[in-house]
């Protein structure tokens, strides 16, 4: 017991951090009606500018001029807080002052977008590799139970909830709290009242903004200062702010602190005799899975209660039209696409056959997000666990195609399934909440697991073989096939892919897409027109689940190899961006957004012939992302509607028209 005692609390550095974020998370949806998925990487902004000021350098965005010297402690401290601040109210200024009639889900995505433009700048600068961070407060250590707990994490612990309680005092007894309050519960009311909500959005996510910073800089020595670890921080911290539904500051304070102590308990376990081992070391993963249950029962508990800002404001949401010609559009798409891989180099030729898999990638979120409304950000955990599949079913036990395709596509399926279970009582944001978490959980837990998943090196993948011939990238082939992968591979995924391309527009003709399309423009107004709300959005994550499952297999037997870093969280995010540059809700945006991904065509010409680093591919989709949110939403495939010719891009039709549509 006293080791345990011990290991609780060791975690309330971690625990800090968490809570430190829930409260940002916290301060940015009372003020902006925003949950803000960027905190963690608004933190990580904080701690490498911190890093840059103590190493003397001032970090700007693609600029680090350098400052004669180490800046002291405190003045950096406090200068990396302001600029953290600064951040927040650019954030403010640039994005969410564009959104504030936008759908929940724009506002989302646009956090998505922050995400990614951050972590570009600074892998961009500092590259991949962790960073050894700077200390704010002072060290030492003290005995209790027989073991050295570091003051530090006290410290910070005493910090985070000191925080809670100071904002929690201010938002009950201050003319600003008081205001804030008001605009959240009311923002209609709050406006007749001669309150400014968006003076009121700029301030909170100016404080959110400076207290991420802050919470970044003071526990950043005691995690690890890369692009990722304070990123994704922000799935514990979203667990902490949904328990206390995005307004008590208190609350947020203590469920992060226990978040924190929750994955001490985790690594305690991990110590014990019996507990699990994977070659000799422990299972990872178990506190990414704890903090997935935590935020699936937070929204199965709080789901129908959880607060939802703006909701006299009609959301505006990119349209979907249904495609009036597709025979036509799909041969002459199969018939340039055939010769172009009968032609072109190899190295454009695996462009190609990237594009063609990322174009299926893309449609699964047409299908989810441009019909029903629903962002999931566990696309290509889905894609990873189908990879997965196909290899250990064709290493360990001999079976090939057509059953470990099969299989694989089945098992995303099965899990988009389990995954969306708590869609009976939540919406699309708080969804994707739980698909993030669910993202990283399996990641870690399941992947770079090496008894059941890919391990640190990869799985291999056997070549697909059917009827004595070779469909893999290596198989032979009378023309261009010098150099892999095989024009027949690329074949097959042009088969494949034309054909997801007319099952997904049929699906937006049929009566099941008219009642996705009635979900998402009013979820109240469908379900009273007759229509089972819960059931077409379980359906559309399993139909999307099912073509992310088609994606793991093209890509296992691409690669030769299920690597976890081709399944990762921000492989799921640069997904997103494009897909939404491309147009989200139609499938020509799928086909734009296919060839800007990462190995696509574009992408190859870019790093190939012109020079230019794949890193900024990285920055290009944070960037484009937020962009096409805030000015743009039917991304580029829509930019050219007029009104004339329908909605405008962006502007959703009337709820009752579309519910009447489907319904009849």
């Amino acid at each position: 017991m006293d080791r345990l005692i011990l290991f609780i609390l060791l975690g309330a550095g971690p625990g800090a951090l968490y809570a430190g974020l829930a409260q940002s998370l916290v301060l940015t949806h009372r003020g902006a009606g925003v949950i803000n998925v960027g905190a963690g990487a608004m933190a990580m902004w904080g701690a490498y500018t911190f890093y840059g000021l103590r190493e003397g350098h001032l970090l700007l965005p693609l600029v680090y001029p350098g400052l004669g010297g180490p800046v002291p402690v405190v003045p950096a401290f406090l200068l990396a807080v302001a600029l953290s601040a600064l951040l927040g109210a650019l954030v403010d200024v640039a994005v969410l002052k564009w959104l504030r009639t936008s759908a929940p889900l724009a506002k989302l995505v646009a956090g998505v977008g922050l995400m990614l433009t951050v972590q570009a700048l600074v892998v961009l600068r500092f590259g991949g590799t962790g960073q050894t961070a700077p200390q704010v407060l002072a060290g030492g250590s003290v005995r209790i139970l027989g073991g050295a707990v570091p003051v530090v994490r006290l410290e910070v612990a005493g910090l985070a909830l000191a925080a809670g309680f100071a904002l929690a005092a201010a938002y009950r007894r201050t003319r600003f709290g008081l205001a804030t309050r008001a605009a959240q519960e009311n923002e209609a009311e709050a406006m007749m009242s001669g309150l400014s909500p968006r003076r009121l959005s700029l301030l909170n996510t100016t404080f959110a903004g400076a207290l991420a910073g802050a919470v970044g800089i003071l526990v950043a020595p005691m995690t690890q200062l890369d692009p990722t670890t304070l990123a994704l921080a922000v799935v514990p911290a979203l667990g902490a702010a949904l328990i206390a539904r995005f307004t008590s500051f208190t609350v947020a304070a203590a469920a992060g602190l226990g978040m924190g102590a929750l994955q001490a308990v985790a690594l305690y376990l991990q110590t014990l005799p019996w507990f699990p081992t994977s070659n000799g070391l422990p299972m990872p993963g178990l506190p990414d899975v704890l903090f997935f249950l935590v935020i699936a029962g937070a929204l199965m508990w709080r789901g129908t209660s959880l607060p939802d800002r703006g909701a006299h404001i009609e959301p505006r949401l990119p349209p979907a039209p249904a495609p009036r010609r597709v025979a036509r559009p799909t041969a002459i798409g199969v018939a340039v696409g055939a010769v172009a891989l009968l032609i072109l180099p190899f190295d454009l030729r695996q462009g190609l056959v990237n594009t063609l898999i990322a174009v299926i990638a893309c449609l699964s979120l047409v299908v989810l997000t441009g019909y029903v409304g629903q962002v999931s950000l566990a696309q290509f955990a889905f894609a990873g666990l189908s990879g997965l599949v196909v290899s250990k079913i064709g290493i360990d036990l001999g079976i090939g195609p057509p059953w470990a395709p099969l299989l694989g596509v089945a098992a995303a399926a099965v899990f988009g399934l389990v995954d969306v279970l708590p869609a009976m009582r939540v919406r699309g944001v708080h969804l994707a909440i739980l698909t993030l978490a669910a993202a990283v959980a399996l990641q870690n837990f399941g992947f770079h697991n090496p008894s059941w998943g890919a391990g640190g090196l990869g799985s291999p993948v056997s070549s697909p073989v059917l009827f004595g011939i070779d469909f893999g990238p290596s198989g032979s082939f009378p023309l261009n096939a010098a150099h892999p992968p095989s024009p027949l591979f690329g074949l097959v995924c042009l088969l494949v892919t034309a054909l997801c391309c007319v099952a997904v527009a049929n699906l937006r003709r049929s009566g099941l897409g008219q009642r996705m399309l009635a979900v998402r423009s009013g979820e109240r107004a469908a379900a009273a027109a007759g229509i089972s709300v819960p059931a077409v959005k379980v359906t559309a994550f399993v139909i999307s689940a099912f073509l992310m499952g088609v994606v793991g297999v093209l890509t296992a037997y691409n690669f030769g190899s299920v690597d976890p870093a081709n399944f990762g969280i921000v492989n799921t995010l640069v997904l997103i961006a494009l897909a939404y540059l491309g147009g989200i809700s139609v499938i020509k945006g799928a086909l734009i957004g296919g060839m800007l991904m990462s190995g696509g065509v574009a992408a190859t010409i870019m790093e190939d012939y012109l020079g230019l680093p794949a890193d900024y591919l990285l920055l290009f989709a944070g960037v484009s992302l937020i962009l096409t949110v805030t000015t743009t939403p039917g991304g580029i495939a829509l930019a050219h509607r007029k009104s004339r010719n329908g909605p405008p891009a962006g502007k959703e039709p009337g709820r009752i028209a579309a519910v009447a549509e489907a319904a009849g």
